[in-house]
């Protein structure tokens, strides 16, 4: 990928060096036609595109994704925090989370809400539930 982005810049500023393929001579006063900048500005335009598409569109959406599931956490879920402990939701506010992690004894740790990273599923909470000895 990056090799085809350097073969694009190179092959843009070639370009916008020598105007399209215009005679060397050739420059606005004789009937030249554009700027040699006006090709910098399309790569430009078209580099700002690539990012938005590639880097800020997806951080977007994994970060709107993210506050729906903290909207809709509820008491009962197993969910896994950030620091990797795993627990079932048995308490809930508006910035924080009470988690059970352990049923003999009972051991219940409250996190901010922030600080779930993700729902656990039931096949993945009794694969990591069978582990423990």
């Amino acid at each position: 990928m990056w090799d085809s982005l350097m073969l694009y810049t190179a092959q843009a500023v070639a370009f916008a060096q020598g105007e399209g393929g215009a005679p060397a001579g050739a420059g606005a006063g004789e009937g030249g036609g554009r700027s040699p900048m006006s090709g910098m500005w399309l790569f430009f335009v078209a580099m700002l595109a690539i990012m938005y598409f590639f880097l800020f569109r997806p951080q977007q959406k994994r970060e709107k994704e993210r506050r729906e599931m903290l909207a809709s956490l509820s008491k009962g879920d197993r969910v896994m925090t950030s620091g990797g402990m795993m627990g079932t939701i048995v308490g809930l506010s508006e910035k924080s989370v009470v988690l059970r992690v352990s049923e003999d004894p009972v051991v219940k740790l409250e996190f901010l809400r922030g600080a779930v990273s993700r729902k656990v599923s039931e096949e993945e909470s009794g694969e990591s539930s069978g582990t423990r000895e």
